[in-house]
């Protein structure tokens, strides 16, 4: 299910502040795995250290897969009490109110400092994906690679608009017994075409798009 559209909203557009020491030439090393995917869906990657949470946005949902067609957010802390890093909204809608601050404002470093560092990231507010991002490690970054970059992976992301965690679940079982699922997996097993194999995963083939386009982007079609 597709999330509540923001058609007529417009993103804060307040210039990002670099954090205090952060670190231009390390890159902090992350491990996203998607919450309750068995066996686990995860992708290791390597971000620049000077990066914001909307650059991490942008590199954890193309190491995974998705599309970038839903709403975000970034969870500090506890998913009900913490602080909530995203796309805030100004048009006093209430619908994306609950998101403090807005992704392109805040450097990674200002929450995720030390490894050992956890957030969740939230994609999707209606199918509700949850991943659990872990900072491994810190490290230096080397000679001529491009960041992000993919490490390692396991497994495909799963399909965009296919009922969540449940509804993937529901998706590989029926793809590992053909002709008994139900007619709702049936029609999205005829959308998808036949063609999706959930244990198919290169981290070689990951592309990353730029996270300053998509910005600029966000900012012409919220306007």
């Amino acid at each position: 299910m597709a999330d509540k559209p923001a058609a007529k909203t417009s993103p804060r557009t307040t210039t990002r502040t670099k954090a205090p020491g952060a670190a231009t030439a390390t890159a902090h090393q992350f491990k996203i795995t998607l919450d309750s995917s068995k066996p686990p869906i995860w992708r290791r990657i390597q971000l620049a250290s000077d990066a914001s949470f909307w650059d991490l946005h942008c590199a954890v949902n193309d190491a995974m897969g998705w599309e970038d067609a839903h709403m975000h957010e970034f969870q500090i802390g506890s998913r009900r009490d913490g602080l909530r890093i995203g796309i805030p909204m100004d048009d006093g809608s209430g619908w994306f109110d609950d998101t403090d601050l807005a992704g392109w404002e805040v450097p990674i470093t200002t929450h995720l400092a030390k490894p050992g560092a956890r957030c969740v990231y939230l994609y999707d507010f209606g199918d509700d994906w949850s991943h659990s991002v872990l900072l491994e490690a810190i490290v230096p970054r080397e000679a001529k690679v491009k960041y992000p970059r993919c490490l390692a992976g396991a497994r495909a992301c799963p399909p965009e608009d296919c009922g969540g965690i449940y509804g993937y679940t529901q998706l590989c079982w029926a793809l590992a017994n053909p002709g008994k699922a139900d007619e709702n997996i049936e029609e999205l097993l005829e959308w998808l075409g036949g063609d999706f194999d959930p244990e198919a995963f290169d981290a070689s083939e990951v592309k990353f798009h730029s996270a300053k386009r998509r910005l600029k982007a966000l900012r012409e079609d919220m306007r």
